[in-house]
């Protein structure tokens, strides 16, 4: 394992609580398990945890006892731990640490309506429930200094792996044979896993965004092939993400021209990434290149987002979006073009938002 910065966990529940009165709680019962990892070093798949403005409850089941306590101790977590037996038994001691207290929030994205009307008529039947919205997420969207050092490293990764692979795109491979070899490299090279189900879109296939390997041969067109490779690694939880377009025999004169506008697309939106900048601002800049170009109408998905415990955390780089970066977040900028008849272009990095503008995390070559 390398040696990276240490993460900031002890200091996440008494950020969260500071923002318990702007939320109008006493309370908030955080349920969503990529939130109680985030705010507690806890990586099972069950548990509760209710923050107070004093205090702080985490509740999981027999599965995770030792788990729990060798987890929370090691992160520095000042929380008291209920080991409950079911699902009543932990609901009793959420009930027993939330007494009292007159206003609970609960994760309003997270809690399904049983599980609200279970709060507000047996665990929680004296208080006021608030339902509030993103509280952790935007917590969250900042990273610290060993945040950023498990996303580079995750990027180091998924750059280790194309480039022990890339000249296979030759090889008469699958798309689904590329993917496996992809995945395997970033397996050797220390990944836990894929940050998501890898693409790989070749000929008319790269035009679907979100495309799904097949048994298609790459290289089987032809002409020129653009190939789109979205892929990333997971290291101790964070996530990488990285896009190239690759080409397979010689481009036609349009492909070329695809490549070329999204390379200067994406260029241009990294070059406006910097801290109090509007995510509407840096997507629009994106979009102006590719609509100057002519292919506005086949620019189909959002500009970006935010990386880290989950693929797409906040911010969001869209043109409906309402975020301002701000300096420790992580994003993708990742503008594309995509015509059925030649292909998909898409050209995505990884960046850390700074003062003076942004520092890459994906480093791979684009030819």
């Amino acid at each position: 394992m390398p040696e990276l910065a240490p993460l900031d966990i002890a200091g996440r529940i008494p950020r969260l609580r500071e923002q318990l009165p702007v939320e109008g709680c006493d309370a908030l019962v955080v349920t969503d398990v990529v939130n109680i990892r985030y705010l507690t070093g806890f990586t099972g798949s069950a548990g509760w945890l209710l923050v107070t403005t004093d205090g702080a409850t985490f509740v999981t089941d027999g599965r995770y006892r030792d788990q729990a306590a060798e987890q929370l101790e090691g992160a520095g977590v000042d929380a008291q731990r209920v080991i409950a037996t079911d699902q009543g038994a932990a609901m009793a001691a959420l009930r027993s640490a939330g007494r009292g207290l007159a206003r609970i929030g609960l994760e309003a994205d997270d809690v399904s309506w049983s599980q609200q009307r279970r709060f507000a008529h047996d665990t929680f039947s004296w208080a006021h429930l608030v339902p509030t919205d993103g509280v952790v997420l935007r917590q969250r969207a900042v990273k610290d200094e060993g945040e950023i050092a498990r996303l580079e490293h995750a990027a180091s990764i998924a750059d280790a792996a194309l480039a022990d692979v890339r000249h296979r795109l030759h090889d008469g491979l699958t798309e689904r044979q590329f993917r496996r070899e992809l995945e395997d490299a970033m397996a050797d090279h220390g990944a836990d896993a894929p940050s998501f189900e890898t693409i790989v879109g070749s000929g008319p296939n790269g035009a679907k965004p979100h495309a799904r390997p097949t048994d298609r041969v790459i290289g089987s067109s032809s002409g020129g092939e653009l190939v789109v490779l979205d892929f990333g690694a997971t290291y101790d939880g964070y996530h990488s993400d990285m896009t190239r377009t690759l080409v397979v025999g010689e481009a036609s004169e349009t492909q070329q021209r695809m490549l070329d506008v999204v390379r200067r697309s994406q260029a241009a939106g990294v070059a406006a990434v910097r801290a109090g900048t509007r995510c509407v601002d840096v997507d629009r800049t994106c979009r102006e290149v590719i609509d100057d170009a002519g292919w506005g109408d086949a620019f189909i998905h959002g500009t970006g987002h935010g990386i880290g415990l989950v693929i797409h955390e906040e911010p969001r780089l869209s043109s409906v979006s309402n975020d301002v970066l701000a300096p420790g977040q992580c994003v993708t900028v990742e503008p594309g073009v995509y015509l059925p008849e030649h292909g998909g272009v898409r050209v995505e990095d990884s960046v850390v938002v700074t003062a003076a503008g942004c520092r890459h995390l994906t480093r791979s070559p684009y030819e």
